[in-house]
């Protein structure tokens, strides 16, 4: 298990994903796209990033906007998996 991250050590680790906001004890990114089907064939290739990666965000998916929710729930907060995932999920949209 990872160990949760203070907070000025997520400050500096959140420099290298900036369209992510900390949110309590998670970091979180809401993708938009143009077209429903846009992001149904984002989420689909998210769920292979995250299950190769063993760690699975919270999804919620509205129309063309899909939102995204990092936590590492055993260690009850933000460790550096949130962070790694979360730059997966950024080279993917970009």
């Amino acid at each position: 298990m990872s160990d949760l991250l203070e907070d000025e050590d997520l400050s500096v680790a959140l420099k290298k994903c900036p369209e992510w906001e900390h949110e309590k004890n998670a970091i979180t990114r809401t993708v938009e796209f143009e077209e429903f089907m846009d992001a149904i064939d984002f989420v689909n290739d998210l769920a292979e990033i995250a299950e190769e990666a063993q760690h699975h965000p919270d999804i919620v998916i509205r129309y063309t906007k899909v939102s995204l929710k990092l936590t590492t729930h055993d260690a009850g907060g933000i460790t550096d998996l949130d962070i790694e995932l979360a730059q997966r999920i950024d080279n993917l949209v970009d």
